[in-house]
Parts: C-alpha cells; structure tokens; sequence
C-alpha cells in the first residue's frame, strides 16, 4: 500500500523537476493540483486487481461488447467535467471519495457531477434512471 506522505513527496519532486515549464507563476495552485491528482490517479490504476478479459468472447462482436462501446462513446459525448468523473466511476471503479482525493473536487461535487453526468447520459441513451450511486 502506498502512503500518502511517498505521493506527497512524488508530487513535489515531479514539481521541482518540471518547475520550468511553469509559465505563469499565478497558475502554480492549479499546475500543483493537476501533478497530484495525476500521481494519485496512477496510484488507484495500480492498486486495482484487474481480471483478464476472455479476448475471444468480445471478438465477435457479441452484444455486450457493442453496448459497452455505445455506453463508451456516450460517456466521451458529455462535457469534460461530466465524463472525467464517469470515467473514473465507472471505467476505474473508483469511488466518489477516491474520485475527490484525485481531482481536488469536494465529494458533494462529485456526487453532483456523478448524478448529472449520469442523468445525460441516460437521456444520451434513452434509457429510464434508477437510484444513483
């Protein structure tokens, strides 16, 4: 398990190392927060347990894998803020605290542009809502 304090200090030195290709010093909040959510982001990907697909199950173009392109190309159709989240909801399978930590959002946004981004995207899909997450 990675600890906080080794991604903070991934973050800062990723910082200090790319410090030159900060053009604007007023931005340093905004280019600091994007190294981290980035760093912490590839943390949670190496984290998951990630099964094997069966290759020749999707190879033929079964229905399932072609819904999961439509749900796909929905979900890339939305407004970033919206897809961003979704992604990392649903593709990544992580959770809207998770989500937070990454992005630097508070968890009441998230859930916000969880629940919005999911009300698009079922209207993109026509398809009736459930209970949201």
């Amino acid at each position: 398990m990675v600890e906080v304090a080794d991604v903070v200090q991934d973050v800062f030195l990723v910082a200090l190392r790319q410090i030159h290709e900060l053009r604007d010093p007023v931005r340093f909040g905004g280019w600091l927060a994007s190294i981290a959510r980035t760093r912490c982001i590839d943390v949670l990907r190496r984290q998951r347990v990630v099964e094997p697909v069966d290759e020749d199950a999707w190879a033929s173009g079964d229905p399932p894998r072609a819904d999961a392109l439509v749900v796909l190309r929905a979900i890339r159709a939305l407004p970033p803020s919206y897809h961003e989240t979704l992604v990392m909801r649903l593709v990544e399978g992580m959770s809207p605290v998770e989500i937070a930590t990454c992005t630097g959002m508070t968890s009441g946004s998230v859930r916000v542009n969880l629940h919005r981004g999911l009300t698009m995207l079922r209207a993109r899909l026509k398809i009736s809502g459930g209970d949201d997450e």
